[in-house]
């Protein structure tokens, strides 16, 4: 699989480093890997902290409070085939944007760490941008939750 992510940093407050570009980067390729999605494609990542998030939630979702993680698919998958058509070598999936303040404190509160929540927020993400949606229907819910949990356990991060 040929994989390219874009990082953008658009906060202060928890240093982006490389150990953890390349945690993202797995969670990415495993999610791919278990879709068993064939495509060269690309993802934009940006880490943002509380403030930041809780704008684009008010903009997009008219909801104004922050929130964890937003998906910002560019396919709308509810046609006939498995994955988008394609016209150029490059599938470009969408947008990931993390608030990094909410994933700490969210790991705090969950009581595992910091780099599981990531990760595990990155894998939710990775799963909207390939059509998968839990608001929809108590049944999507527990399929996407199902897949979350498989290949959190694939990348040794299950919880415990």
């Amino acid at each position: 699989m040929k994989l390219r992510i874009y990082f953008e940093n658009e906060q202060e407050k928890f240093p982006v480093t490389y150990n953890l570009k390349m945690l993202l980067r797995e969670a990415i390729e495993t999610t791919l890997d278990f879709e068993d999605f064939q495509n060269v494609c690309e993802v934009s990542v940006t880490f943002t902290d509380n403030e930041g998030i809780r704008e684009l939630n008010k903009k997009f979702r008219q909801m104004d409070k922050p929130t964890d993680v937003l998906s910002f698919p560019l396919f709308d998958y509810e046609g006939d085939c498995e994955e988008p058509p394609v016209d150029e070598m490059i599938s470009n999936l969408g947008d990931i944007v993390i608030s990094l303040e909410r994933a700490s404190e969210q790991a705090e509160e969950f009581g595992h760490g910091f780099k599981r929540e990531v990760a595990f927020l990155t894998v939710h993400s990775m799963l909207h941008l390939l059509g998968y949606d839990h608001e929809r229907s108590e049944e999507e819910d527990r399929e996407m939750r199902a897949r979350q949990t498989e290949i959190m356990k694939i990348m040794g991060l299950e919880v415990k």
